[in-house]
């Protein structure tokens, strides 16, 4: 009977539950969803508080370091004592901080609500990610992307709704978006129960392990190939920075789209970028995650710098293009660093996760700064040049195929 019953748990741990990754990719979407929904009426904000770009980066800024700054911790702290309940405890973070926003009177407490959302996305995506970790029975790079997909979905649905049901009824409006909020808290109370109870399968049956990476790589050799990801990681994100937080005002400035057209062109891009989320972790998984991550940076540059210099339509095609292309990074850089340093998931996320909203942030004020230093329009033909520095996945090493399977 004990024989069985190990048998039967390691069995479970090692399946593939679509079931679960599906459901925590919808919770991303949730949550994505929310926090896409602050930048996409910043051209409200900012007319109703008399703002300046770089006021309105430095919203961006706060929202992104509270939940840079906190992630790695949360990661190394659930590496060692998992709290599955906490995933439920990010989204009441979120829908407080959404609330705040759609009532706050000042510029201060937009950025003292911005960042209770930031400290519900840094308890949620360690967390969320162990989950798709967990769930992916080894198909690391498809979980990620699946995980990845929700995310890239909801940023790209929560400008689009904003414009249907706040920019034409005000900055009060957004409180309705708490109701998805209160869904996703229920959502991921069953995600945690399932969390749980996987954790007490693997409690049963410790043999029970899907394929580890080994590779031979020096202590050094790893630093360095994390230093290169994190590089990588401000290319990609810098860049984004500039279409999430300045593109609608860059179609409104150069071409003179209303702000609810403005808002379905950034829907259109951030559709893009949640399809082509979906190809980069499998293509990874199937090719090899370095060449994927090769194509998705350096490959976006001919787009990019073409970009500022077309017309509205030409812009919206090239859009499209440089969201599906440089989509596909993130998926393959996270899983690339979970096998450069196994076992250590919930760091790596939390690391990779706030390293990316860091730079987002961090891009968004400065890149606001150079906006009122000079034009949206010159901002983007900076930024322009950024994937260029693709160039550097030179120097990472291969490290797929070079697998062990531990013997039950």
């Amino acid at each position: 009977m004990t024989t069985n019953t190990t048998s039967n748990s390691k069995q479970l741990v090692q399946k593939t539950v679509f079931s679960i990754l599906f459901t925590i990719s919808f919770t991303h979407l949730i949550n994505d969803m929310l926090q896409a929904v602050v930048p996409a009426v910043y051209p409200i904000i900012k007319d109703k508080f008399h703002l300046t770009f770089t006021e309105i980066g430095l919203i961006t800024l706060t929202y992104q370091l509270t939940a840079s700054i906190l992630q790695p911790f949360v990661g190394f702290y659930t590496d060692r004592k998992p709290r599955p309940y906490s995933l439920a405890v990010s989204m009441v973070f979120t829908m407080l901080g959404l609330a705040a926003v759609a009532y706050a009177s000042s510029f201060v407490n937009i950025l003292l609500a911005v960042s209770l959302i930031g400290i519900g996305s840094s308890i949620f995506h360690p967390e969320a990610s162990r989950v798709a970790h967990m769930a992916s029975g080894g198909k690391r790079g498809l979980a990620q992307s699946i995980f990845q997909l929700g995310g890239n979905a909801g940023s790209a649905i929560g400008p689009l709704l904003a414009a249907i049901i706040v920019v034409p009824y005000g900055q009060s409006n957004i409180i309705w978006f708490c109701i998805a909020a209160v869904l996703g808290i229920i959502i991921l109370s069953g995600i945690a129960k399932w969390y749980q109870e996987h954790l007490n399968l693997k409690a049963l049956n410790k043999s029970a392990s899907v394929e580890e990476v080994h590779h031979s790589l020096s202590k050094q050799k790893v630093i360095l190939s994390l230093a290169i990801l994190m590089v990588l990681i401000f290319s990609k994100y810098f860049y984004m920075a500039s279409m999430t937080s300045y593109y609608t005002f860059y179609l409104i400035d150069k071409f003179h789209v209303s702000v609810q057209e403005s808002q379905v062109y950034l829907f259109t891009f951030m559709g893009a970028v949640a399809a082509g989320t979906l190809f980069g972790g499998p293509l990874g998984d199937r090719f090899g995650r370095k060449y994927i991550i090769w194509i998705s940076i350096l490959g976006v540059a001919p787009f990019t710098l073409l970009l500022p210099y077309v017309s509205l339509f030409w812009t919206g095609i090239l859009s499209v293009i440089i969201g599906l292309i440089i989509s596909s990074a993130f998926s393959a850089i996270l899983v690339y660093a979970t096998e450069l340093v196994p076992g250590k998931v919930g760091l790596i996320a939390g690391l990779f996760f706030g390293f990316a909203f860091g730079m987002g942030g961090l891009g968004s004020a400065i890149l606001g700064k150079l906006a009122d230093a000079t034009s949206i329009e010159y901002v983007f033909k900076v930024c322009a040049f950024l994937p260029l520095i693709g160039v550097l996945t030179t120097f990472l090493p291969n490290i797929e195929g070079k697998k062990k399977t531990q013997k039950s």
